[in-house]
């Protein structure tokens, strides 16, 4: 099967996961919230569901790497990203900024992190 061209773009590779992943890790932080979970908390459940639904994702799909033994670091990239977005939520909640409004525009500031980490600590080469 021939792939169309866009798709041996990696980046655009990992835009077109992303948006799956980003999909679920941030309707499972909006059901937390909404269910009135701190959003500490919803952030690292949903980062968790996220890592275990995106390792395999963005290690075959975008990376093309079937290597398992990557976890690990992949979680480091992970713990970095929830850490980041977790400071960045708490800066939003100071301000008042509404939780949901908030957690989405920590989405794309933090795919790309995800992006420049994961390319150069996990899946390099």
């Amino acid at each position: 099967m021939v792939k169309p061209a866009m798709f041996n773009n990696r980046f655009i590779r990992f835009l077109i996961v992303g948006g799956i992943n980003t999909a679920f890790g941030y309707g499972v932080y909006a059901l937390l919230i909404f269910l009135k979970f701190h959003y500490a908390v919803a952030s690292l459940l949903a980062t968790i569901l996220g890592v275990m639904f995106n390792f395999k994702t963005t290690g075959s799909l975008v990376f093309e790497s079937k290597d398992n033994r990557l976890i690990f670091k992949f979680v480091g990239v992970y713990a970095i990203i929830y850490a980041l977005n977790t400071a960045s939520l708490g800066v939003f909640n100071y301000f008042k900024v509404d939780m949901y409004l908030a957690g989405a525009a920590m989405l794309l500031p933090m795919a790309m992190v995800g992006f420049v980490l994961n390319k150069n600590l996990v899946f390099k080469g």
